[in-house]
């Protein structure tokens, strides 16, 4: 008699919590709120986020962070510390060469979060990204199928998150730690009764130089 072979029990894959952090919009989003480039006291601290994502994955869950950044050419030796940082925390980084305006990384951060859905297992999904047109669509598809979908960011630039009725939003400055001094957020629609002055984006003298 010959012996039948036993049946191999299929493990289900672990339940994951998958962070994707838009670098380009997120910057470009800071820096449109500061008016100016961010300094050390206004950039996030990846830290914080870290240990946001994984008081929300909590203990049974997988949590994973990937950063995805382009590096323009030149730019090595100043990205170069930033991407070390990052990886030094716990978080991955995708890096893209940005050699033409069709270089940014949105399918790359699509790809990778279908990727991690076609595995099984895939818990919650959240996106750091003001960006609608790229993430609007996936993320209620994914909710739909059953994944729980978070945007995180600022709610002056995330407006495609705060009106879906599907899509939780948080924004970054409310996660505890993530910025070491309050961001200077007046805007016209929060002004205090006093008021509020409202500084120039760029110098006036930026006028005299020649247009491009």
């Amino acid at each position: 008699m010959i012996p039948t072979a036993t049946p191999t029990a299929t493990v289900p894959p672990a339940p994951r919590v998958l962070l994707v952090w838009d670098a380009p919009n997120m910057d470009m989003s800071l820096g449109s709120l500061l008016g100016a480039r961010p300094t050390a006291a206004f950039r996030p601290r990846f830290d914080a986020v870290g240990r946001w994502l994984l008081e929300l994955a909590g203990p049974e869950a997988v949590a994973e962070a990937t950063v995805f950044t382009n590096v323009a050419p030149g730019s090595t030796e100043v990205v170069r510390p930033w991407v070390e940082a990052l990886r030094n925390v716990g978080f991955a980084v995708f890096a893209k060469p940005k050699l033409s305006d069709d270089s940014d990384v949105d399918d790359d951060m699509l790809a990778h979060i279908a990727l991690r859905a076609a595995e099984g297992g895939l818990q919650h999904v959240v996106v750091a990204s003001g960006d609608g047109r790229a993430f609007r669509e996936p993320l209620e598809d994914l909710d739909a199928a059953g994944t729980g979908v978070t945007v995180i960011g600022f709610r002056e630039h995330a407006t495609f998150a705060l009106n879906s009725e599907v899509i939780e939003f948080v924004d970054l400055e409310d996660i505890d730690g993530v910025f070491r001094e309050p961001l200077p957020r007046i805007t016209l629609d929060s002004l205090p009764e006093t008021g509020a002055w409202l500084p120039p984006f760029r110098s006036l003298r930026s006028l005299l130089e020649p247009r491009r």
